[in-house]
């Protein structure tokens, strides 16, 4: 925020002003909105350099296996828990982060470097560029060479049948996190909400669907698309218990997504809200029937910063 206060004030109520003029009162209401969501936003921003930031680190609870749903919802997954056996009671965990990157620095290395240095993370988030490999017992960021250039996303089956490899086969791994994007946007189901065409077009696409929703875009067509994604992850994550022995396996997400709650969608950085922050805790267990054997390519990664670029501005980041 502005230094000045009266300044900054001023110049959203020009701001606002303007839309006005321009959009009438739609365009009045987008101005209220940005207004409040950057007072907002820099309220967040000193509540964490002032107090600290709120949440746990996924390393303070026990589990063998960590599934992360990237985005995901607590009532999201409970509206679909019944479809699905290994879903029987869904507890809540409060994140330490509401952006993946962020996550990431909270979670690894740091005062958790020991309990790194134990797990092994197959990774279909671009952000874990930031990260060192080496920092791991295995690393495997499979978005480097599964990424779907049509789905604009990584689908879900090479993570599933990576994590199955590095879980059957890699030794002096302790445990493993296996974070699959959905039910992140884009959607598998419905490519087409958001309009995205490319990197090219991002700014019309993925990253301003949740300022699409509930506007542009039927609130209710996002919210079944957001739940499809979920429904065809946890498709793949049905296979993967089923192919893994794991006495301990958790499903949960590094963060999850506003709905229009206090007029947020979305999950931007530093946001303390519960809908974001609040996110699925379900612990049940894997057994390796054989019965599946995986597909694994590792070769032609890219490393070029432009492709990773690409990729994250695919997933609706700047």
């Amino acid at each position: 925020m502005n230094p000045s206060p009266i300044r900054w004030l001023r110049k959203r109520v020009q701001y606002g002003h303007e839309e006005y003029q321009k959009n009438g009162l739609a365009g009045a209401r987008e101005g209220l909105l940005t207004t409040w969501r950057a007072i907002f936003h820099e309220l967040n921003a000193q509540y964490i350099r002032r107090i600290g930031n709120p949440g746990h680190s996924i390393y303070e609870r026990d589990w063998d296996v960590l599934v992360v749903l990237d985005a995901c919802r607590v009532d999201l997954i409970r509206e679909i828990a019944d479809e699905y056996e290994f879903l029987e009671e869904i507890e809540t965990f409060y994140s330490n982060a509401s952006k993946s990157s962020t996550w990431m620095e909270r979670n690894f290395g740091g005062e958790y470097a020991d309990e790194t240095a134990n797990t092994a993370y197959v990774t279909g988030n671009p952000f874990s560029r930031m990260l060192s490999g080496s920092e791991f017992a295995y690393f495997d960021d499979a978005w480097r060479y599964a990424w779907d250039d049509d789905l604009h996303t990584i689908p879900a089956r090479p993570l599933t049948d990576s994590a199955i490899d590095v879980w059957r086969n890699e030794s002096g791994v302790d445990r493993m996190i296996v974070h699959y994007m959905q039910p992140h946007v884009p959607f598998v189901s419905e490519p087409e909400l958001g309009s995205y065409n490319g990197p090219e077009d991002f700014g019309d696409g993925f990253n301003d669907l949740w300022d699409q929703a509930g506007y542009t875009l039927p609130a209710d067509q996002v919210w079944d698309a957001y739940r499809d994604n979920l429904r065809y992850v946890l498709d793949d994550v049905r296979l993967f218990l089923r192919n893994v022995d794991a006495e301990r396996v958790v499903i949960t997400a590094d963060h999850a997504n506003a709905f229009g709650e206090l007029g947020f969608w979305g999950h931007p950085p530093d946001m303390l809200l519960p809908s974001i922050r609040r996110v699925p805790w379900v612990v049940t267990s894997g057994v390796d029937s054989g019965e599946y054997e995986p597909t694994v390519d590792r070769s032609g990664q890219i490393h070029d910063d432009q492709a990773v670029t690409d990729r994250l501005q695919d997933l609706g980041y700047v």
